[in-house]
């Protein structure tokens, strides 16, 4: 777990940090995980400031918790108390934030506010998931892939449903990892080209292929399938055509065996159950999405060490 210190630096995007980097980032979580109380204590006395700006349980609970655990304190503040950029600018909010608390992490919709508010604070801004990146999670969802397949070069993830900002994290994460990650949708509902582009660029360095798919068959030999919520939220006035064109692309037993006996059933939760995702596969020894939900715990955990000094 040696090298330079992360200590200061904000998580905004998986890409802003090299292979190696992330690597720590699983190696820490493993090490917490297997040993808490080597970690308790390690932030006494540091404060974490948590923003909401849509509902959660499980990015409220894990930071929270994490910061307990950790042995510091975690302040919960939502945007009916005061939504930033409205009731104060972007730029004083950071300017205040940084003499009180020692980090800040965000939920929030707007990917633009957080990169304001990385610019105008001087304490780690960690992206607790905007419309465009959900990076925390995608840490998780690679520690336990590491944990069930003991290892992460070479294997091959298949996302399927809305090429969103969950698609978006997990093809960073595996380009930087070297995980062979397809995404498959419906037409129309591909991920950013943006993000294709910038994450085929870091394959480059790993050997991952970043592969898109409007065909289910790309499931075959996936390692682990994963999906999400068809709608997420703010998209609640498309749920029903969503819907239509998203049931051909439900994740179900027959999915299931076309990837193999071996595949691992991956979900970032709240689960639809009988939309995204059947009962026969959310609930079968193939699903490992409860130990992935625990993961966010370990995975924050080693986020804010890293990041507030605490390792």
């Amino acid at each position: 777990m040696s090298g330079e210190s992360l200590a200061g630096r904000d998580l905004i995007s998986l890409l802003d940090f090299s292979t190696g980097e992330l690597s720590r980032f699983l190696d820490v979580a493993v090490a917490a995980k297997a040993d808490p109380r080597r970690y308790a204590g390690a932030l006494a006395g540091k404060t974490l400031f948590m923003y909401f700006e849509k509902p959660s349980l499980r990015t409220r609970v894990t930071f929270e918790a994490a910061m307990t655990q950790l042995g510091g304190h975690a302040i919960y503040y939502t945007a009916a108390e005061g939504k930033i950029g409205v009731r104060e600018s972007i730029e004083d909010v950071g300017r205040n934030l940084e003499r009180w608390v020692d980090g800040a992490m965000c939920r929030t919709f707007s990917h633009q506010m957080l990169l304001a508010l990385a610019m105008a604070a001087g304490i780690p801004i960690i992206n607790g998931l905007t419309d465009h990146l959900h990076p925390c999670q995608a840490l998780a969802d690679y520690l336990t892939l590491l944990e069930l397949k003991g290892g992460l070069k070479g294997r091959r993830l298949v996302y399927i449903g809305d090429g969103n900002n969950v698609a978006h994290s997990l093809m960073h994460a595996g380009a930087r990892l070297g995980v062979n990650v397809t995404v498959i949708t419906p037409r129309g509902y591909e991920p950013s080209a943006e993000v294709l582009s910038a994450s085929r660029e870091a394959a480059g360095e790993t050997g991952a292929a970043i592969e898109i798919s409007n065909d289910m068959a790309a499931v075959s030999g996936a390692d682990a399938v994963y999906t999400d919520v068809w709608a997420s939220m703010g998209q609640e006035s498309e749920a029903e055509e969503r819907k239509r064109i998203f049931l051909p692309y439900q994740v179900n037993g027959k999915v299931m065996r076309s990837a193999g006996p071996e595949a691992i059933f991956l979900h970032c939760l709240p689960a639809h159950r009988g939309e995204e995702v059947a009962d026969e596969v959310a609930d079968s020894a193939q699903s490992a999405i409860f130990r992935q939900a625990e993961n966010r715990l370990h995975a924050q955990k080693a986020v804010l060490l890293l990041l507030l000094g605490g390792v």
